[in-house]
C-alpha cells in the first residue's frame, strides 16, 4: 500500500509539472497602469469575489460574461469572452486559467487584460460594458512571408471585409464570424475569424475590427499568419484550418446525474467498503496537500520574479543608457576626426559624417552644434526615447556620445542618401520605376502609422519631406530627422505652439498660420510627399510647360478635369496607371484644408493596400503658402537640411506615454 501511495504522489507531481509547462504558449497579458490596490483593501476583496464567481455565474451558452462586484469607488467590472467556436468545457477552463495567469502576472493592478488561445478576460475599475476599446493590444505573427504578397493580401482583404460585416451584424449574444477563401496558388487557402464582445453596437464592433485590420497592414504585411488581440475585439488568420464552424458546435449539455452512494450488505462488505474509502480519502488528501505545496512554491517564485522586475526597472534604464553611450575617441576614429571627406550633409543642429566602427559597421554620426541649450540629462532622456523606436521604416539610433562640449548621435548608415536626391533629379529619377515608388510610398505610410498609433510613444514628426526620407541599399524608405518631433501622451490628440518649425510647402495650413498641430499635420505632409513622388517635381516650384504653379493646385485641377495623367512623371513608362491615379486621389484626400476631412495614416495604409476600399471625393486642397524661406531645426539624421534657428525651447520637451504594446513572432507549427 505504501509503495502505491508513493507512486500515485509521483505521478501526480509529474502531472502538475507537465500542466504548468504546457500553459498556453499564446497567452498575452496587459497590466494597465490605471492604479493599484492593496491585498486587504475593499477593492482587493471585490477582485477576489469576482474571480471566484467568474465561471460559476457566466452564461456559457454563448461564451460571454459581464459582471460587476462592489460599489463605487471600489467597484470591479469584468468582461469575459470565449472564442465563438468553442464548447462550454473549453470556455470554462480557459477563463479559469486566464484568472490564474492574471493573478500572477498583474498582482494588485486595478486593471488587466489576459488573452488566451480560446478566451479573453478584462477587468477594471472603469465601466467596460458597451465600451469599445482598441488599446492596449498585442500582435502575434508567423515569421514566414507569402510567396505572392500582393495576391495574398488581396484575397485576405476581401475575406476580412466580409467577416467584419458579418461579425458586426451579429446579435446581442454572439458577434463572431469565421470563413476561408482561396489564396494565390491552386492549393493555398486562407482561414480567418473575427469576433467582438456582443455588448458592442454594430458601429462600435465595425470600428474595432477596422482598427484591428489596419494593424495587420502595419505589423503583419505579407505574413502567412497573424493575430491582433484588442480588449473589445480580435481577429486571426492562418493558412491552415484552426477553428470550427459555429453551426457545428452542439449546445451545452446538462450536468450528469449524481451516482447513488454505495450501500453495505448483510455479509459485512459495508465495513470493508468504508475502510477502502478511508484509505482512498487519505491518499487523495496527501496528494492534494503535496500538489498545493508545489503550486504555492511556484506562485511565490512567480510573484518574486514580478517584484524583481518592478524593482529593477529603473536600474535597467540606466544600464540601457550606458550601453548606448560611445566614447569620443571611438567616434573620432570612426569618422577620421570628423574630416570633410566623410561629411554627408549639414542641418540646423549640426553636421552629419559617415563613420566605420571598430567592428566594421558603417554608421552616420550627427555632430550637434554647440549652440544647443539642452542639458546632459535631457539629452540622455531624448536618446533613450528615440532609441525605443524600432521599425523597419525608421532610421535606427545606435547610440550617443556626451563628452565635454561634444554631443553626438550615432545612427545606422543608409547608403542611398535621401529621396530628394533621386526624385527631383532629372536623370536619377528615372532609376525609380513605379514599383519602387509605390514601395517607398507604402513604407513611409507604415513608418508614420507606427509613430502615430503603434509605438510606445505617440509622435508627430512635423517635418516630413523628401530630404528626410532615406533609402537603403534596396530602396526601402526610412523616415529620419526627429529633431522637431513632438511626443504626446496617449490621450493627447493635438497641440499648439507659438514657434513654427518645419518646411513651408509641407506644412498643414492650421499649423503654419495658427501653430496648431496634430497627427493630421503629418498626414498633410505625407499627401504633399506622395504627389511629389508621382510627379517627380517639388511642390514649391511645380512647372507645367512654361507656367510655374504649386503642385497641389495643379493636382486638384487635373483630378477635377480628369486629366490626371498629365501630373504623372513622364519617366514612368511602365506601371499600373490605375494605381498611380488612385495614389493621386489619396494624396488629395491627405491635403484637405479641413483637418477632419483628412484620413488617418491607418486609413491611408488600408487604401493603399486594398483596391476594394472605396475613396471619398476630395474637395479643393488647402491654400499653399508660397515662401522662399525654409525653417529647419533638424537634430536627428538628415543629409541636406537647410539651416535655421538651432535653439530648442522648453515647449518642445519630450513626454513619455504609458501605452503598452508588444509584438511576438510565431514560428509555424
Amino acid at each position: 500500500m505504501g509503495s502505491s501511495i508513493l507512486l500515485l504522489i509521483l505521478v501526480s507531481a509529474v502531472f502538475l509539472i507537465n500542466l504548468i509547462s504546457a500553459a498556453d504558449p499564446y497567452f498575452q497579458s496587459a497590466c494597465v497602469n490605471n492604479g493599484n490596490f492593496t491585498a486587504n483593501s475593499t477593492y482587493g476583496t471585490n477582485v477576489n469575489r469576482l474571480f471566484s464567481q467568474l465561471t460559476s455565474t457566466a452564461d456559457f451558452d454563448y461564451g460571454f460574461y459581464n459582471m460587476s462586484v462592489g460599489r463605487s469607488p471600489d467597484q470591479v467590472n469584468a468582461i469575459g469572452l470565449c472564442r465563438g467556436d468553442q464548447k462550454e468545457d473549453v470556455c470554462r477552463s480557459c477563463l479559469n486559467e486566464t484568472v490564474s495567469e492574471l493573478e500572477m502576472l498583474c498582482p494588485n493592478y486595478k486593471e488587466a487584460i489576459g488573452w488566451s488561445e480560446f478566451c479573453t478576460l478584462h477587468y477594471s475599475s472603469q465601466q467596460l460594458f458597451e465600451s469599445m476599446e482598441s488599446s492596449p493590444f498585442r500582435i502575434l505573427y508567423n515569421v514566414n512571408n507569402a510567396s505572392d504578397v500582393n495576391g495574398f493580401n488581396q484575397a485576405l482583404s476581401s475575406l476580412l471585409t466580409n467577416l467584419s460585416s458579418r461579425a458586426a451584424a451579429g446579435g446581442s449574444l454572439r458577434k463572431f464570424a469565421g470563413d476561408n477563401v482561396t489564396g494565390p496558388g491552386f492549393f493555398l487557402r486562407i482561414y480567418a475569424i473575427m469576433q467582438c464582445t456582443p455588448d458592442l453596437s454594430v458601429q462600435n464592433c465595425s470600428d474595432c475590427l477596422t482598427t484591428a485590420t489596419e494593424r495587420i497592414y502595419s505589423y503583419c504585411y505579407g505574413k502567412v499568419g497573424c493575430r491582433v488581440l484588442q480588449p473589445s475585439c480580435n481577429l486571426r488568420y492562418e493558412t491552415e484550418p484552426f477553428f470550427t464552424a459555429v453551426d457545428d458546435i452542439p449546445p451545452p449539455s446538462p450536468p450528469p446525474p449524481s451516482a447513488p452512494p454505495p450501500e453495505g450488505n448483510e455479509n459485512g462488505n459495508g465495513n470493508k467498503s468504508n475502510t477502502t474509502r478511508a484509505i482512498i480519502i487519505g491518499i487523495v488528501a496527501s496528494v492534494v496537500g503535496i500538489l498545493s505545496l508545489v503550486l504555492c512554491i511556484w506562485i511565490c517564485l512567480k510573484l518574486r520574479k514580478q517584484r524583481k522586475i518592478v524593482e529593477t526597472a529603473e536600474a535597467d534604464e540606466m544600464i540601457k543608457a550606458e550601453s548606448l553611450q560611445f566614447e569620443l575617441a571611438t567616434v573620432r576614429a570612426a569618422t577620421n576626426n570628423f574630416c570633410d571627406e566623410n561629411k554627408l550633409g549639414q542641418g540646423g543642429f549640426g553636421v552629419v559624417y559617415k563613420g566605420k566602427l571598430p567592428n566594421g559597421q558603417e554608421v552616420a554620426v550627427k555632430r550637434l552644434s554647440s549652440g544647443s541649450r539642452q542639458g546632459n540629462l535631457e539629452f540622455k532622456n531624448e536618446v533613450l526615447l528615440v532609441a525605443k523606436l524600432q521599425h523597419r521604416n525608421l532610421v535606427r539610433l545606435h547610440g550617443f556620445c556626451l563628452e565635454g562640449d561634444e554631443r553626438l548621435l550615432i545612427y545606422e548608415f543608409v547608403p542611398n542618401t535621401s529621396l530628394d536626391h533621386f526624385i527631383f533629379d532629372p536623370v536619377k529619377r528615372a532609376q525609380l520605376d513605379w514599383e519602387t515608388r509605390y514601395k517607398i510610398i507604402g513604407g513611409v505610410a507604415r513608418g508614420l502609422l507606427y509613430l502615430h498609433e503603434d509605438s510606445r510613444l505617440r509622435i508627430i514628426h512635423r517635418d516630413l519631406k523628401a530630404s528626410n526620407i532615406l533609402l537603403d541599399e534596396v530602396m526601402n524608405p526610412k523616415i529620419a530627422d526627429f529633431g522637431m518631433a513632438r511626443l504626446f501622451v496617449r490621450d493627447e490628440t493635438q497641440g499648439n505652439t507659438s514657434r513654427i518649425v518645419g518646411t513651408y510647402g509641407y506644412m498643414a495650413p492650421e499649423y503654419a498660420m495658427h501653430g496648431q498641430f496634430s497627427i493630421k499635420s503629418d498626414v498633410f505632409s505625407f499627401g504633399v510627399l506622395l504627389l511629389e513622388i508621382i510627379s517627380g517635381q517639388k511642390n514649391s516650384c511645380f512647372q507645367n510647360g512654361e507656367n510655374i504653379e504649386d503642385l497641389l493646385s495643379y493636382a486638384w485641377k487635373s483630378w477635377r478635369e480628369r486629366t490626371g495623367l498629365n501630373l504623372i512623371d513622364p519617366t514612368l513608362r511602365n506601371g499600373s496607371t490605375a494605381e498611380m491615379m488612385r495614389c493621386i486621389h489619396i494624396g488629395l484626400l491627405c491635403v484637405q484644408e479641413n483637418v477632419s476631412d483628412r484620413p488617418t495614416m491607418a486609413s491611408v495604409l488600408l487604401m493603399l493596400s486594398s483596391n476594394s476600399t472605396s475613396l471619398k471625393v476630395p474637395s479643393r486642397p488647402a491654400f499653399f503658402m508660397h515662401s522662399t524661406m525654409e525653417s529647419d531645426m533638424s537634430s536627428s539624421y538628415g543629409y541636406n537640411s537647410s539651416v535655421s534657428d538651432s535653439k530648442k525651447s522648453k515647449e518642445e520637451s519630450l513626454t513619455l506615454t504609458n501605452n503598452d504594446v508588444s509584438i511576438t513572432e510565431l514560428y509555424p507549427r
